[in-house]
């Protein structure tokens, strides 16, 4: 079983339960068992009068999650070139059903984010009410290295952060530290590396009776206090300036040119975002500004019914299985783009992966 979940009781009876990624040498990737299991054990637990809080969280040094166990998807999209594969349309739905959940959670609930938080990983973090970072913690949208696009959600929040900073961010998929995670709106609370258990024993002696709120957030600010010193330097907001003038631009091929600018600027951070896009997919980048744009006035509901619609589309397009065989499978890192040329991507092409694939209502249609 990779979905490790047990109940503790606390000092006045009230019960934390506690939801661990256990696939440690997968770097806790998500698979569909994986998310189902998630999916009915958060659901029991908000049903459950006796559960006062529930805590998420990863086993293993290296990560909370990195990502969703995209090798079996892309694997069955190359067994049925030009369609969608069951598993997929599985899979996305339960994924996308299981991040709404999160963010419409009834109860207060905690993500402990440390080490890579990547791709399905931020869309479990972003879904909690409480977003933990750690110092190790590595936050990143990096879908544009496989050809697919930042999904879980990544339309709705990556368009609301400051600037251009939330096109940049895809079109490159930069990593973001936790002082990033904090200035931008994408974490809550940063603690201490080896905090978790003195977390949870803190919940446990909590009194869930009374003023929750208030003694919630007194613990929360109180444990960051005095993690504060462990805070690493900001990397994106101070280049904010220089990153919203460069994407300042009407068109995603403009966007990719004015980013491979900095292939050879003088700061290592700008040059390494260059360097990670133009090995991406030229697709993907216009894919980023469509799905950005088309966002700013969605509903995360609306986001993720979108994103439905490209994920599986994506699916039935050559580019996302290329590039899982290239940087995943074969590991050779030398994916052959079916459209290398970011000029040269067919509008029709790109809109087509907004369409429909269904016949009927929309899978994801009850998501408000």
């Amino acid at each position: 079983m990779s979905i490790h979940c047990q109940v503790l009781t606390g000092a006045d009876g009230a019960r934390l339960g506690i939801a661990t990624l256990d696939a440690p040498r997968a770097l806790n990737a998500l698979d569909l068992p994986m998310i189902e299991t998630l999916a009915e054990q958060l659901h029991s637990w908000a049903q459950d009068p006796g559960i006062a809080c529930v805590l998420l969280r990863g086993n293993g040094a290296k990560a909370f999650c990195a990502g969703g166990d995209v090798r079996a998807l892309a694997q069955a999209c190359r067994e049925q070139p030009g369609s969608v594969p069951p598993l997929a349309a599985s899979f996305f739905a339960a994924e996308y059903r299981l991040d709404h959940a999160l963010h419409t959670y009834p109860k207060p609930l905690l993500c402990w984010g440390h080490g890579h938080v990547l791709g399905g990983g931020m869309g479990l973090l972003q879904g909690a009410n409480v977003r933990i970072v750690t110092p190790s913690s590595a936050l990143a949208m990096p879908e544009i290295s496989i050809g697919l696009y930042p999904d879980v959600g990544a339309s709705w929040f990556l368009a609301r952060l400051p600037g251009k900073l939330g096109l940049f961010l895809g079109l490159t998929g930069a990593p973001i530290n936790a002082r990033d995670a904090l200035d931008l709106g994408l974490a809550d609370r940063f603690m201490g590396e080896d905090r978790q258990a003195a977390l949870i024993d803190e919940l446990l002696q909590m009194n869930w009776q009374e003023q929750t709120a208030l003694q919630l957030n007194s613990l929360l600010r109180a444990e960051e206090h005095c993690a504060r010193r462990a805070l690493p330097a900001a990397q994106w907001l101070p280049r904010r300036v220089l990153i919203d003038a460069l994407l300042d631009v009407t068109c995603a091929g403009a966007a990719w040119r004015a980013v491979a600018s900095l292939r050879q600027h003088d700061d290592p951070l700008l040059s390494a975002a260059a360097e990670r896009m133009l090995g991406g997919c030229p697709l993907t980048a216009h894919l980023v500004w469509e799905q950005i744009q088309r966002a700013r006035h969605l509903s995360l509901a609306q986001a993720l019914q979108m994103e439905y619609a490209m994920s599986l589309n994506c699916c039935r397009h050559p580019e996302f299985s290329e590039g899982v065989r290239a940087r995943l499978l074969d590991k050779d890192h030398q994916p052959r783009w079916h459209w290398p040329d970011v000029d040269h991507v067919p509008a029709a092409v790109v809109q087509a992966h907004f369409q429909a694939t269904w016949e009927g209502h929309h899978p994801l249609a009850d998501l408000h």
